[in-house]
């Protein structure tokens, strides 16, 4: 399915993935975001998981799992079938966050979160530079890219498994 095809089926979801595509042309960039998005994300979700709770039991990853649950259902409204890929994505997120900071402590993740973070968003601008896309970055223009950027790879690897979203 082309890009005007997806647009013309009607669902917002698709509607953005054209749009974001349109951005995202080169094969070089896009090889890059199928690496540095879900990079960025596992990063953000470990960034968020660092912010302490004063007061409760748990010492972190409450606001991190309230965070992937607003991104979850912003995902399951858009296409269940996202939705259920980006649950798995979000667990897997979680549990990996749980096991760094089990080993290696909550310090530490913060360090390898932000290591990460910067990183992979130099990979993203890599990518979108004038030797590659020549295209500034979708969440520019909108917000809401930050959270599409996910799933656009989450439904390119649905494709490639023939699975529809």
């Amino acid at each position: 399915m082309n890009a005007e095809q997806r647009t013309q089926s009607g669902r917002r979801i698709d509607q953005l993935f054209a749009s974001y595509s349109d951005d995202h042309r080169h094969p070089v960039n896009q090889r890059i975001h199928m690496v540095c998005v879900p990079a960025i994300l596992w990063s953000v979700v470990a960034l968020v998981w660092c912010i302490p709770v004063a007061g409760t039991l748990f010492r972190s990853g409450v606001w991190a799992a309230l965070a992937m649950f607003v991104a979850w259902a912003f995902y399951n409204r858009m296409s269940r079938r996202l939705g259920l890929g980006m649950l798995a994505v979000f667990f897997f997120c979680g549990c990996l966050c749980r096991l760094i900071e089990t080993r290696l402590g909550l310090p530490m993740l913060l360090k390898i979160a932000v290591a990460v973070f910067v990183v992979a968003w130099i990979g993203q601008f890599i990518g979108h530079s004038r030797w590659f896309e020549g295209r500034k970055p979708s969440f520019l223009t909108d917000l809401t890219y930050l959270l599409v950027g996910p799933a656009w790879v989450l439904a390119k690897f649905y494709r490639q498994m023939d699975w529809k979203y």
